[in-house]
């Protein structure tokens, strides 16, 4: 299931159901799971895992040296899940030893063409990323996330599990979960009301969702919001996680995307 015109170096574990296609270059200390489909003019580098019942199409480039002009050629590592499809010019970069020396990506992720994963980012699973969007470095991803074709992503920003960007969306401050953003630089919109109710959330979950929203997102006045949400938080363990991912955004990180301002807020 090997094409004879690939070009595999001894050192590479592939385990034996693997397809390989014509022209794709797979290095050293490489490991790719059964059922993995690669198909030709694949460049797969050194130190990267590929899960099992991947799919990879032609031109993808998988564990390359990180652009990140601190790095100076040290062995660090990709590492991507299982049953992930990864398009066209797909380009995946490893780590960097400052950023923990890794790349990670999880499972059952639809990878669109040109995506850009950049150096020591963290991308959960069952996530969609469309067509050119992009993740500077250091980037941490949830899961379910959805990000909108040409989306750019600042380097050490987080997005919270669920969230959803539309197309075009520059974020330079972190996104909470289940929160929608869009525009140049991101604005948060609301709630993804629509992928919650996919997911089978309750009316009930959905509206404190949306409650805490106004008060954390739309809010100005953090202790008063934190303290109008404290009972839903107590109430919905998703709400809980939505406040610890804004507490620590604040204290610890970028801060946040905000709404619009209102007529008169400047």
């Amino acid at each position: 299931m090997i094409d004879p015109r690939a070009v595999i170096d001894p050192g590479a574990r592939i385990a034996e159901d693997v397809h390989i296609g014509p022209f794709t270059v797979i290095g050293p200390d490489v490991e790719i799971g059964r059922g993995t489909h690669i198909g030709p003019h694949v460049v797969i580098r050194e130190g990267t895992r590929v899960g099992e019942e991947c799919r990879i199409f032609q031109f993808a480039s998988l564990g390359e040296a990180p652009q990140d002009l601190s790095y100076a050629g040290e062995p660090t590592r990709l590492e991507i899940g299982d049953r992930n499809t990864i398009r066209e010019f797909v380009t995946l970069s490893r780590g960097t030893p400052k950023g923990g020396g890794c790349t990670r990506v999880g499972s059952d992720n639809l990878i669109m063409a040109y995506v850009h994963i950049a150096h020591d980012c963290r991308v959960g699973s069952h996530g969609v990323f469309s067509n050119a969007a992009s993740l500077a470095g250091h980037c941490q991803v949830g899961d379910r996330v959805v990000l909108g074709g040409f989306t750019l992503v600042h380097q050490f920003c987080r997005i919270g599990d669920q969230a959803f960007t539309s197309m075009g969306t520059a974020l330079n401050r972190d996104l909470p979960p289940y929160c929608l953003a869009s525009g140049n630089y991101a604005r948060a919109v609301g709630i993804n009301k629509v992928g919650l109710r996919r997911r089978g959330a309750s009316p009930e979950l959905v509206s404190a969702l949306h409650r805490a929203f106004k008060h954390l997102v739309r809010g100005r006045d953090r202790e008063r919001g934190l303290e109008a949400v404290a009972p839903l938080a107590q109430a919905h363990p998703e709400v809980a996680a939505f406040v610890a991912f804004i507490r620590e955004s604040q204290d610890k990180h970028r801060g946040i995307v905000r709404t619009a301002p209102r007529r008169g807020e400047g």
